[in-house]
């Protein structure tokens, strides 16, 4: 999967490790991968607190956290402290509130600097719905340019080794402009694409009560059946040319081989390691590697897209 191998699928998604602090911690769960962050260059607060809501009913979370960040030089340290890493670890890059987009390309590579020594992947957010004006920057021009820019200053940095570089998108794009800010990634240099992040729709909901109200981004089991359907939207249009990580929704080992068949060829977990603990992660693992034999699969990437192919 560009380039590195997974001792299987299953990783942290971003938001729960921010600052790199429990990559250990990650690996003595089970996962195989963790992608740290959100990292914005200067150290930020993000929003006002409070700004994470429980939805347990829906088994769902709400946050408007805002890229608090320590900063990427902090992050680039509390990595260092546990190399060599014991999972693979993916850093999720952003940009800072005070930015503006027109020189975002510029905080991005800048993060970029100070993590790349530690990071296997990266991960160019451009689709948290908690900085203003942020996703702005998935309309394909603006797109095309931004993933260049962080691709090249890549390969600048790293003369012995490729860092790919991915990017996130959102659930919320109509078909028509995901798939021309997909393209965009791609022409830019994307090696992957992350879907997705956060919805700021409420499908699916059925609680009520003032923290569905709560404006931020939605995750947890109602985000499932869009997520699902972006990921074939994706692996459809995309045909395979490049993997797909598929998260939002994911809490059972029917849930994580749905998003693979959908076409995700790896898969990400964060609400579902809230409501149903350090547990859930083994419980996902072997339920793959059953239904992996049971359909008569001699590998877990053999069932990769077959829902969509």
């Amino acid at each position: 999967m560009f380039g590195l191998d997974f001792a299987h699928p299953l990783g942290l998604a971003a938001g729960l490790d921010k600052h790199g602090e429990a990559v250990p911690a990650w690996a003595a769960l089970g996962f195989s991968f963790v992608e740290v962050g959100t990292v914005t260059p200067r150290p930020q607060p993000g929003n006002p607190r409070p700004r994470l809501f429980r939805l347990p009913a829906d088994e769902a979370i709400i946050n408007r956290f805002g890229f608090n960040s320590v900063g990427g030089g902090e992050v680039a340290r509390n990595l260092a402290a546990i190399v060599p890493a014991p999972i693979r670890v993916g850093v999720n890059l952003g940009k800072n509130k005070e930015t503006p987009n027109d020189e975002a390309a510029d905080d991005y590579c800048r993060a970029l600097e100070m993590v790349h020594t530690y990071a296997e992947y990266v991960v160019i957010n451009v689709s948290s719905p908690n900085t203003a004006g942020l996703r702005d920057l998935q309309e394909s021009r603006a797109l095309r340019m931004l993933v260049d820019r962080v691709v090249n200053r890549a390969k600048e940095l790293t003369a012995r080794r490729i860092i790919p570089v991915l990017v996130k998108v959102a659930p919320d794009m109509n078909p028509q402009d995901l798939l021309a800010s997909v393209d965009a990634a791609l022409e830019g240099g994307a090696a992957g694409i992350v879907a997705t992040n956060t919805t700021v729709g409420r499908d699916g909901l059925t609680s009520g009560g003032p923290a569905a109200a709560e404006t931020g981004g939605l995750s947890g089991r109602p985000l499932r059946a869009r997520a699902v359907e972006t990921c074939r939207q994706l692996y459809a249009h995309l045909g395979g040319r490049v993997p797909i990580v598929g998260v939002g929704g994911i809490f059972t080992a029917d849930d994580a081989y749905e998003r693979i068949r959908a076409g995700a060829s790896l898969v990400q977990l964060y609400t579902a390691l809230i409501y149903e603990g350090p547990g859930v992660v083994s419980r996902i693992r072997q339920g793959l590697a059953e239904r992996v034999e049971r359909d008569g699969f001699a590998h877990l990437r053999e069932a990769i897209g077959t829902h969509v192919r």
